[in-house]
């Protein structure tokens, strides 16, 4: 399908070429001085909700300076059914009234030698929004901004054809957050055994029934974060790096950018059911919040509890957005900051509170999660800031200690912390009891629910490759106990499961490391000798029981089943690297005393190796500049796996565009009769 005119490809080089910024952008999505959001290539479900923003740009200076600095205020704006129809004022296209008139001031850097010289570009900016549209008939439309009497910026939207039968009445989404398939086989490395290179048992994402891959580049940067590589998976819109579920656009405001419909809004608008939120992060954390949240600024976190519990209405914004995830049925995970009267809460508000007048169960442990009942919607914040990782909560028990990290704010620690599995079955049977007994409105037309190790990103983020792995063996294990419950309740064969991640890391198993020989040499390049490859990397000595293999001084058991590793710090591990990190220092040992800070700030205010982590290692140089503490997110392809009625449709090779279309159509979504 052509997508894109000769006009508006010739607008597109030109604005490439003014605005050449591979580091700074005047505002991403936005190469000429005519601003369309949503822009160029964009897909939408019959029926979903968006807002659209205009800005037409007159920088004052700079490359791009235009007009002595004053914007073109009559600018014109039409759309067009096809190629060929007539192109109609977007008030009369839509049948709405035309939008006021905005003004504003903006500055960016074109360029690292105008950031180093402290000469910002200023850019002037008429603009209006459009809010709470939505176009219902499939097929190719072009959107046309007229500015500054000759120029004009052209965006090609499509609305696909919707599915209009619906195949799946639940929806099971997990999403290993920076999960990359080198993780997944590392994973299977250290806990499942092998004789002569055949595995004995096998992870349960390896045996689901499709498997795809998604590309992950976002809007204007091919590297995401887990906001706008979120927000793609929940809407099926590119954004940009921090954004949720909106445009990012040049204003001041950071909740008043154009919006997008999640999955999720749309399953309660259309179909009425519970909607379930689990997440081993702070539960404001980017990945749950875009499931409900709107705002470009993915630390709002005040703001995402806010909408939660309410909407996008009301917070330091009065504009219009008929559609919420009004309340999720589930809302469990870290966070306590954000609930506890104070600060971090959203206007100093006791959320906990606020949560339990709108009838809601509070919960803040394990205990409790296990004794709740199923018939009330369920909030349970289970520790200030992210969760206990796998590692700390069943083997390393000692590191939850001394945390003062309880989530009711008393000061104590959260020792009785529930995990993954226990927060997401027990969220199951909430959100099937509320779908069934009508009192989530649900009436039996199932549910919808998200479940995040968040983890895997977070301890991959510090370097932290065992942690990380911990964290993604107890995602496979909550899969494979879901699949077990869903079939007890007699829900597996209704429920489309499918498993992702949001973005890579460029983590990868490259050999072996002999640990004790490693932490016996005094010379750097001699330690590296304990570095084996090829026929001398040996095999896995974490499905090994003590004494089968020569260990360390100090071994960590693990004893939780067939699904993990025997032990967690043999003698003989798997060496790792990563492709963007600071500078550390490995030993490829577990780090026992919590999770790893690899570098920490010097002197001259850039960040070194930390001097205390890993002190029998040898020094491995960062590839990142001197700000940067921890390793980044990488560009690679992450894998996808889905079961269940619609789940076919995940084989093969797509964008992180298509995975909310294709549960989507698995819902019927686009479809105005549900």
């Amino acid at each position: 399908m052509k997508r894109r005119s000769n006009t508006a490809a010739a607008a597109f080089l030109l604005g490439a070429t003014l605005v050449s910024a591979q580091t700074f952008h005047r505002l991403g999505g936005c190469p000429t001085l005519g601003c369309v959001f949503p822009p160029d290539q964009t897909d939408f479900l019959s029926g979903q909700l968006f807002d659209i923003r205009l800005e037409v740009h007159a920088p004052i200076n700079g490359s791009e300076a235009h007009n002595a600095g004053v914007p073109d205020e009559k600018f014109t704006f039409c759309i067009q059914n096809g190629s060929k129809g007539e192109c109609k004022n977007a008030t009369q296209f839509f049948g709405v009234k035309e939008p006021a008139l905005e003004k504003w001031t903006f500055s960016y850097y074109e360029d690292l030698f105008a950031r180093d010289a402290k000469t910002p570009a200023v850019v002037n900016v008429a603009s209006k929004a459009y809010r709470a549209l939505s176009l219902t008939k499939p097929g190719d439309y072009v959107a046309k901004l007229k500015y500054n009497n000759v120029s004009q910026t052209v965006a090609h939207w499509t609305v696909r054809q919707p599915a209009t039968t619906r195949k799946a009445k639940n929806v099971l989404f997990f999403i290993g957050d920076g999960m990359t398939q080198p993780m997944i086989t590392a994973a299977r490395l250290i806990a499942h055994k092998s004789i002569n290179g055949r595995y004995q048992s096998l992870m349960q994402m390896d045996q689901m029934d499709n498997l795809g891959h998604q590309m992950t580049h976002s809007l204007d940067s091919f590297i995401t974060d887990s906001a706008n590589s979120a927000t793609a998976l929940y809407t099926g819109k590119k954004s940009s790096v921090n954004a949720l579920n909106v445009y990012a656009d040049s204003s001041k405001n950071s909740f008043d950018d154009p919006k997008v419909e999640t999955i999720a809004e749309l399953f309660r608008r259309r179909i009425g059911g519970p909607i379930g939120i689990v997440s081993t992060a702070y539960i404001a954390d980017a990945t749950p919040a875009a499931l409900c949240a709107h705002t470009r600024d993915r630390n709002q976190y005040a703001a995402v509890v806010y909408e939660y519990l309410n909407s996008a209405n009301g917070w330091n914004t009065s504009l219009p957005w008929p559609t919420s995830c009004e309340g999720p049925d589930v809302i469990f995970g870290g966070g306590a900051e954000q609930f506890i009267a104070g600060p971090g809460s959203p206007n100093g508000t006791d959320y906990y509170k606020a949560f339990a007048d709108k009838g809601y169960n509070v919960i803040w442990n394990n205990t409790a999660l296990q004794a709740v009942g199923t018939s009330k919607k369920t909030l349970g914040i289970f520790s200030v800031s992210n969760m206990a990782k796998w590692i700390d909560r069943h083997v390393l028990t000692d590191n939850l200690k001394g945390q003062k990290n309880s989530p009711n704010g008393d000061g104590t620690d959260a020792l009785d912390q529930p995990g993954l599995k226990d927060m997401t079955l027990k969220a199951i049977d909430i959100l099937q009891a509320r779908a069934t007994s009508g009192n989530g409105k649900g009436n039996n037309k199932g549910w919808f629910m998200m479940s995040e190790a968040a983890s895997i990103d977070k301890m991959m983020h510090v370097l932290d490759y065992d942690r990380a792995l911990g964290e993604l063996l107890e995602l496979d294990d909550t899969i494979r106990a879901s699949i077990e419950h869903l079939k007890k309740i007699g829900e597996y064969e209704n429920t489309l499961i499918v498993i992702t991640a949001d973005h890579g890391h460029g983590f990868d198993v490259f050999g072996g490391a002999d640990t004790k020989y490693l932490a016996a040499q005094t010379d750097e390049r001699k330690k590296r000798d304990a570095i084996g490859v090829y026929e001398s990397s040996g095999l896995s000595g974490y499905t090994v029981a003590e004494g089968s293999l020569p260990t360390n001084d100090t071994i960590v058991f693990g004893s939780e089943g067939p699904n993990f590793p025997v032990q967690w710090n043999p003698r003989y591990a798997y060496a790792a690297g990563f492709g963007a990190n600071p500078d550390h220092r490995e030993s490829y040992t577990l780090n026992q005393n919590g999770p790893r800070v690899p570098a920490t700030k010097g002197d001259d205010g850039t960040m070194h190796v930390n001097p205390t982590d890993h002190t029998d290692g040898f020094n491995v140089g960062g590839t990142l500049d001197g700000t940067q503490g921890q390793g980044v997110h990488s560009l690679q392809d992450v894998s996808v796996f889905a079961n269940g009625p619609g789940s076919e449709a995940f084989r093969g090779v797509y964008n992180s565009i298509d995975i909310f279309f294709k549960i989507a159509d698995a819902l019927a979504l686009g479809n105005a009769k549900n």
